[in-house]
């Protein structure tokens, strides 16, 4: 074994920018949301029905944290009663591609994965 073996591929800025898209976005309905808003502008009750199994306070809170991040647009109209829509900024869309890539992987070798 040489002295590079042990040595971890990821490390440094490398690791330190890997371990701040993690924090970001590996729980359990981050890429679920990013996914659902992959082509298109909704509102929050039609994002929740298309997302099995989210809470309206689970979704709330990963919309914020994606707003918060600029992955995700808030849009608000000034109507009666209050209209809101989510999309998915310039930023989030370079995501996508990996996002269908970590899908199908997980599809491929996780199997039994619900």
């Amino acid at each position: 074994m040489s002295d590079g073996d042990d040595v971890c591929l990821i490390r440094g800025d490398q690791g330190r920018a890997l371990r701040a898209l993690l924090d970001r976005i590996a729980d359990k309905w981050t890429l679920l949301v990013i996914a659902t808003l992959h082509d298109r502008r909704l509102r929050f009750t039609e994002l929740q029905r298309r997302i099995p199994g989210v809470s309206q306070r689970m979704l709330s809170r990963t919309l914020a944290h994606l707003t918060r991040d600029d992955l995700v647009t808030r849009t608000s109209y000034p109507e009666v009663p209050p209209r809101v829509e989510y999309e998915l900024t310039p930023t989030a869309r370079t995501l996508l591609p990996h996002a269908v890539a970590l899908a199908d992987w997980s599809r491929h070798h996780i199997p039994d994965a619900e």
